[in-house]
């Protein structure tokens, strides 16, 4: 009887460790999350915008987190897109590679971690972050160099 006891209490407050979110508007450019925070394609500078687009694309259809990067630099991981059932590979997340936007949403922090639940794109500016002019359309130091 005690460990069942125990085990509802257990169940009833699962609820209360859930994160709270919080309602946001929140602009800034639809990133791939990989080569942002892995460095794999060279600094944040070089893979964001029109140098970095078809790479965005390749990644999200792949499966790879797309992520909401402010001005600031906070990065929001986007976990659900509009409609659309998940936040990777779809239209509107192909469509939406590289674009800046403002999102209305439900915010969450969880161990440090920001994420989004994007209810509605309010704005689309479409790329407006010209990094092709600095890096190109595919940053050199983005191809492998030949193997001998």
């Amino acid at each position: 009887m005690r460990a069942t006891l125990a085990g509802l209490l257990a169940l009833f407050a699962l609820p209360a460790a859930a994160a709270e979110g919080e309602r946001i508007t929140v602009t800034g450019e639809i990133i791939d999350t990989w080569c942002y925070y892995s460095g794999v394609m060279g600094g944040p500078d070089s893979v964001v915008g029109s140098a970095h687009h078809t790479c965005a694309l390749w990644c999200s259809a792949s499966g790879i987190p797309i992520g909401l990067l402010t001005e600031d630099g906070t990065v929001y991981t986007i976990l659900k897109l509009g409609a659309q059932g998940n936040a990777t590979g779809g239209d509107t997340a192909l469509r939406l590679a590289s674009h800046t936007v403002t999102a209305d949403g439900m915010s969450y922090t969880r161990d440090g971690v920001n994420y989004i639940i994007v209810e509605k794109v309010i704005e689309d500016l479409g790329i407006v972050n010209k990094t092709h002019e600095d890096y190109d359309v595919v940053p050199s130091f983005a191809i492998p160099k030949p193997q001998k």
